[in-house]
Parts: structure tokens; C-alpha cells; sequence
């Protein structure tokens, strides 16, 4: 199916290799490690005024060739068994795949709908940006800054905001009027912070089940000399949880996220800092939100050097193991942005995909300057099964103010392992499941079609479950079980250390579980 920004061609693709687990003195233990006496790392924080940018980006083409790829012997975890148990495992990056032949993993960009927020309030305007969203029972909130800025004047009409929409089902959004701060003497508004902090209020609902009744809502917000934490009983009366900002090491004008990480058993951040003459993210840890590890660059592996302006990582809430990100890449020569991809396992390693999620093409003013960021959130409406919503922004510094529009992926259809007509095989690294059965997502051409093989550590295929004995499947499913002559009940293999192996022809492979039936 053609894209709606035009035909995408991707080669074969190089695969960074990520880690299995965390390293020792990785992530893990820096969660659990207990915090030190002042971990607020107090440093003179780099200026917006400071770094000196790097005048282009190159984008690199990737691609090699994915010849035969021998088995490695051995079995259990040091010799690279992965236990997956029956948690969801999206094919975002190289982590189950042994190796590739007549495939390739292929990048998937959302498709535009409509826009759903305007910024035209006299206390909001053409640069009101960082918007974040998020679920809440049976709401959907979203936070963003208010702000406008006369280009005839050169100066900003009015002092900035964070604003406050809320929505039933994710497509129209309400303003409420709150009734809490004051714009040119009425409190008729959806102001819901005013004051410091206002440039990027970035809140979250918290997840960690620890967490103290009026403190269920946090947030990261500051300027150049570090970020401060706020709190909320309601996520709409906010208040300091601590005078000083928490961290220090940074460049902070950017939107600075945190959350509760259930799988780390921490609150982890995301911030901007400069490194090598260009804009980065640096990441940090916390047990209590107020006391936090020295922040560490991120790593990208091979992914060539650029400016990553915004963040936009998340847990994935399908697969918490997984953290999604969509940062903006920024283009210093023109001033213009883009939101890509990259995912992780760790919170500290990252696979980075090349090319533009959604490009200055898209629908609709996006090619300004710093028109087109993706905000920080992705949501499961109501009535929409099968696809997964993100936004993106468009028309900073245009018309009366910038809007917010939405975009839509399938379900887990960020990445998937591709095969055209002549069919692909895909073949994992040794496993260990827990579960019944195996369910698939993915999508075929009409004459497409999808087997599964179940081999031995060694790569023998196990009796039964050869790729003759497997059912073909077909169509478009989020959620599909694989059938053998012997049935679909697997649980005799639980346990024990198998590969798979795919055929695949004219189909994209997004996703596998185990699972019970």
C-alpha cells in the first residue's frame, strides 16, 4: 500500500546489536543502588547560548547484506538463551533474531488524520509546544505551554503558560476553565501553572504503587539552572515538592521527561544536554523522584552523530520491557525538524532508526521552523482496536496558534520483519517460553502468507512442528495463534530451549507472544 508521504524504499537493514540484560552497574542497579547524600549533582548547567551547533546533519543510508549466520552452540543463558517467558516481543531491533536471509526489518511511519487541538486562546498562541498525553481512567489529559510570539515585535506577547485540554475519547479535546490563574484579570481559563516552570511542565501520572495520595501526579520542570519537581493530588492543584531543582547536569530547554519505570522499579528521566557540539539526552535514576543518579549520556551505537532536540521515550504499555522513543531530530540549517524512532531494553542503549518518522511533508505546515515535534505520549483509544494514537505538532510561529494533529500506527506496527514475493526466513536465537500457545501479529498481501517452524537449540526442526506441519497463516491480525497438525497447544515445548523459524512472502511480521490459550 502506497504511503501517504510518498513511496518509502528501504534497503536491507544493518542490525545494532543490544544488549540481553543490563550490564553489571547498569540501569538495574543503578535503581536499586540507595541514594547518596546530596545525588543532586550540582554543576554549572550548560546555556542555550553555548553550544556551537554543527551546521548540517548527514543522514546515513543503512544497509548490508544479511548472509548465512551459523547457530552458536551451547545451551543455557550464558551461552544465549533468552528467557522470554510469555511477555509480548515486537521485532524492533535484532534481540531474538539469530539471522535474516531474503528479509529486513522495515521502519513503519503512522498515518495522519485530523487535527484535534488549536492553540488560538489569547493566553496560549503560535509557539505553544511540548505537549504531553496521557491515559487516566477514563480521560485522556493532556498538558502543553501557552505561549505566542509577535514576529513583528521580535518579542513575546504575553508570559508563558501550562495549559490543561482533556478529552473522553482522544480526538476532541476540551478546555476547561479552570479558574486558577489570572490572564489580563479573569481567571476564565485553562491555565493550570503559571510562574516557574511554565516553559516545560511535563507531567505524568505515577505509577508506582508506593506513591502518596496527594504526590499521584509528578512532574519535571525548570530552566537553565536545573529542573525542579512538582506534585499533584488531582493533576490540576500542583505544588513544589522541593525548592532547589532535583537535577542540575543538563541543558534544559527542552521538554524533560520522568516516569515510573515498573520493570526498573524506579522513576527514570530523559533531559536535554550538549555533547560533542550537538544536542543530546542525557538519563538519570531515582528511587523517590527528589534524589537522583549522576546523568549518563544515551548510546546509539553506530547511528551516525545528530541533534536530538525533544525525547518522547515511554515505557511501551503493551510490553513495559520495551521503551519507545520519538525524539526530534533538529536541522540546524534550516532550522526544521523531525520526529524519528528509537527503542531500547535497557533505558541506556538505543537502536536509532534513519529515517523521518513523520517528514516536513506531511500534512500540514510542518516544514517551519520547529514545526513538527511529536509529543510525548501514546494512547489506546476507545472503539479504535487494532491501531495505537501518537500527535505530532505543526504551524509554530503560524496563524493565530500552533495545532496539534493526530497520527496512527497499527498495533506494536512500529517495526516489522519484511519479506516481499520471494520469501524471506527469519530465524531466532535459541529460547526458553512460558505458555500454551504462540500468537503472531502481522499483516500479509493477498497472496502472502506466514509458516512457523519449531527447532531444537541446535536448529533440527522438532517432530510435529516442521515448517510442512504448520498451517499457513494469512491476512491482517494483531493477534493470530499458530496452528501445527498437532493443534496449537505448545506447552509440552515450555521450558526447553527452541528457535523458530518464519517463512515469510509478501507479509510484515510485527510481533509474538507466548501465551495461554
Amino acid at each position: 500500500m502506497k504511503s501517504p508521504f510518498g513511496q518509502v524504499k528501504l534497503g536491507q537493514v544493518k542490525l545494532l546489536v543490544e544488549p540481553r540484560r543490563n550490564p553489571p552497574g547498569g540501569r538495574a542497579a543503578m535503581c536499586k543502588r540507595q541514594p547518596e547524600q546530596n545525588t543532586m549533582h550540582r554543576t554549572n548547567p550548560a546555556r542555550r547560548d553555548c553550544l556551537k551547533f554543527a551546521a548540517a546533519i548527514g543522514l546515513a543510508a543503512i544497509g548490508a547484506a544479511l548472509g548465512p549466520h551459523p547457530a552458536p552452540a551451547g545451551d543455557g543463558e550464558s551461552s544465549g538463551v533468552i528467557d522470554v517467558g510469555s511477555r509480548l516481543e515486537l521485532f524492533v531491533d535484532d534481540y531474538l533474531i539469530e539471522r535474516l536471509r531474503g528479509a529486513e526489518l522495515k521502519m513503519h511511519r503512522p498515518l495522519p488524520k485530523d487535527v484535534v487541538l488549536v492553540c488560538d486562546s489569547p493566553w496560549e498562541g503560535n509557539t505553544s509546544a511540548y505537549y504531553t498525553l496521557f491515559a487516566d481512567g477514563d480521560r485522556f489529559r493532556m498538558y502543553y505551554r501557552g505561549a505566542h510570539f509577535d514576529e513583528e515585535l521580535q518579542k513575546a506577547s504575553h508570559p508563558e503558560f501550562a495549559c490543561y485540554a482533556e478529552s473522553r475519547d482522544g480526538i476532541r479535546w476540551q478546555k476547561p476553565k479552570l479558574g486558577l490563574f489570572e490572564f489580563h484579570g479573569s481567571t476564565d481559563n485553562n491555565i493550570v501553572w503559571a510562574g516557574e516552570g511554565t516553559h516545560n511542565f511535563t507531567p505524568f501520572k505515577d505509577a508506582n504503587p508506593n506513591c502518596a495520595a496527594d504526590a499521584r501526579y509528578k512532574a519535571l520542570a525548570g530552566d537553565s539552572r536545573g529542573l525542579k519537581a512538582y506534585k499533584s493530588p488531582d493533576g490540576i492543584h500542583w505544588s513544589l515538592m522541593s525548592s532547589e531543582p532535583v537535577i542540575t547536569d543538563g541543558a534544559f530547554d527542552s521538554q524533560n521527561l520522568a516516569f515510573w519505570h515498573p520493570e526498573q522499579n524506579c522513576y527514570l528521566d530523559f533531559h536535554r544536554m550538549g555533547r560533542a557540539g550537538v544536542r543530546d539526552i542525557m538519563t538519570a535514576s531515582s528511587p523517590d523522584f527528589l534524589n537522583w543518579t549522576r546523568p549518563v549520556f544515551l548510546e546509539y551505537g553506530d547511528a551516525p552523530t545528530e541533534h536530538l532536540y525533544t525525547n518522547a521515550i515511554q515505557p511501551y504499555f503493551r510490553a513495559p520491557h520495551l521503551l519507545l522513543g520519538f525524539p526530534t531530530r533538529f536541522q540546524p540549517e534550516h532550522e526544521q525538524v523531525e520526529p524519528i524512532l528509537m527503542t531500547s531494553r535497557d533505558g541506556r542503549n538505543l537502536k536509532r532508526w534513519p529515517q523521518p518518522l513523520i517528514p516536513i511533508t506531511a500534512p500540514k505546515d510542518r516544514d517551519g521552523n520547529r514545526s513538527n515535534y511529536m509529543s510525548w505520549g501514546l494512547l489506546q483509544l476507545p472503539g479504535q482496536e487494532g491501531e495505537l494514537s501518537v500527535y505530532a505538532t505543526e504551524a509554530y510561529y503560524a496563524g493565530p496558534g500552533s495545532r496539534v494533529r493526530r497520527f496512527t500506527f497499527r498495533t506494536d506496527g512500529f517495526v516489522s520483519v519484511h519479506a516481499g514475493a520471494a520469501a524471506g526466513e527469519l530465524v531466532t536465537r535459541p529460547l526458553t517460553f512460558a505458555g500454551n500457545q504462540l500468537t503472531l501479529n502481522f499483516a500479509t498481501a493477498d497472496a502472502g502468507r506466514l509458516q512457523v517452524e519449531i527447532q531444537d537449540a541446535a536448529g533440527n526442526p522438532l517432530p510435529g512442528y516442521a515448517l510442512a506441519d504448520c498451517q499457513p497463516l494469512s491476512g491482517d491480525h494483531v493477534e493470530q495463534a499458530v496452528q501445527w497438525k498437532r493443534g496449537s497447544d505448545i506447552s509440552v515445548l515450555a521450558g526447553q530451549a527452541v528457535r523458530l523459524r518464519f517463512a515469510i512472502s509478501d507479509a510484515d511480521l510485527f510481533a509474538m507472544q507466548f501465551s495461554p490459550r
